[in-house]
């Protein structure tokens, strides 16, 4: 699943805005009980590559993908591995969209 939103504020304020936000952005994605755990955050230039565990009760699936913040946007690109499947992926990418834009707000 991939978004992308536009902003108005500068790369560095953007980036620092994603580390400290990150865990926000993906908690309580679903309607389900997802924890997740296992976090791994590496920023290579204005490229974030994360993984992490998403577990529910004897489930798990990773979950992994990129943040790139541009000059005029950010995008976010995210393989949800199993949850793909048991979420909603219009409503899915609204939270998550809705998410994003609050960073930048």
């Amino acid at each position: 699943m991939k978004i992308t939103i536009s902003h108005n504020r500068s790369k560095e304020e953007v980036k620092q805005a994603v580390d400290r936000s990150f865990d926000d952005l993906f908690k309580s994605i679903a309607v389900l009980p997802v924890q997740l755990a296992q976090e791994q955050r590496i920023w290579q230039g204005d490229r974030l590559s994360f993984s992490m565990l998403a577990k529910m009760g004897a489930l798990s699936t990773p979950i992994k993908g990129l943040i790139e913040v541009t000059d005029r946007d950010v995008s976010v690109d995210v393989d949800l591995g199993l949850l793909e499947r048991l979420l909603p992926v219009e409503r899915t990418r609204e939270v998550l969209s809705n998410r994003v834009k609050g960073l930048l707000k």
